[in-house]
């Protein structure tokens, strides 16, 4: 495990709260990583299990780089791993996933090859209660502005937090990557997607992202915090009103079409689409 933080390229920031009992299943998954190319910060955000408490202080005492600090949240922990990093690249990481070695390699080759790239994401591949990869796809702006899908396991250009600024630590509900993602897209910045799966994410019952979905407030509240603090550029509500106006106008025909698109997509784009003899989009 890399203790000196002189040189490192990467620096892999794990926000720990209560999860204690994942770290040697992390770590073990660091140490596969050329141990030049990284530096690990670990910061206990005022976690309140002992044994947790007591694992990280053993790990201090054995060179880790730890970080104690009273509870400020998913967002703040990682400001203060941020702000305590020396890497040119920053790797946000949960303490209850993993990494993979190709990350790290791929997304130095990508970054050092293009200064206007500022996101390097991959795939991940399920564990825990669930199976299965989770292929995230291209990035695209628009698909962004609806809802978020990359993850915060991604590579991010140091520089950038300079311009854009930390994670929003007023979202202590969640989806605070999805803020930052938009605000890296709004700056100008690229994304790049590496389609291969470069870490592996835990799926828990009792998991953040889990619970943020047990009732319609939490998602809300987040959701119309964004489209406030970003009232000029997007807002479901703009989507709803296109589609409610294409219901209303022929709600068979918009019915009809929408079970083409779903269960006959490819009758409906050689046969509809190709030729024309239906509008593009609902």
């Amino acid at each position: 495990m890399r203790f000196n933080t002189m040189g490192a390229k990467v620096s892999i920031i794990i926000p720990c709260y209560n999860q204690g009992h994942f770290l040697d299943e992390l770590l073990d998954s660091i140490r596969d990583c050329n141990s030049d190319l990284y530096e690990l910060i670990i910061v206990n955000d005022g976690s309140t299990d002992q044994f947790t408490n007591d694992k990280l202080r053993e790990l201090k005492a054995k060179g880790y780089q730890v970080i104690f600090q009273e509870n400020k949240g998913l967002s703040g922990a990682r400001n203060t791993g941020i702000q305590a990093a020396t890497g040119e690249y920053i790797l946000p990481l949960d303490s209850d996933n993993k990494v993979r070695p190709a990350y790290l390699t791929r997304a130095i080759e990508v970054m050092d090859a293009a200064p206007r790239v500022a996101v390097v994401y991959g795939n991940a591949e399920y564990f825990g209660e669930q199976t299965g990869t989770w292929k995230t796809g291209a990035y695209n702006m628009q698909k962004l502005m609806i809802a978020n899908f990359i993850d915060a396991c991604a590579v991010i250009r140091r520089s950038v937090f300079d311009k854009v600024g930390l994670y929003d630590t007023n979202m202590k509900l969640g989806w605070e990557d999805w803020d930052m993602w938009l605000r890296i897209s709004f700056a100008g910045y690229e994304f790049r997607y590496v389609d291969e799966v470069l870490f592996d994410y835990r799926v828990l019952n009792t998991s953040m992202s889990k619970t943020l979905y047990n009732n319609y407030a939490k998602p809300n509240s987040i959701e119309n915090y964004l489209h406030e603090k970003y009232a000029t550029r997007m807002g479901h509500q703009y989507i709803t009103a296109h589609w409610v106006k294409r219901f209303r106008k022929s709600p068979v025909l918009f019915i009809a079409k929408l079970i083409l698109m779903t269960y006959f997509p490819r009758y409906y784009n050689n046969k509809l689409l190709k030729k024309n003899k239906v509008r593009n989009g609902l």
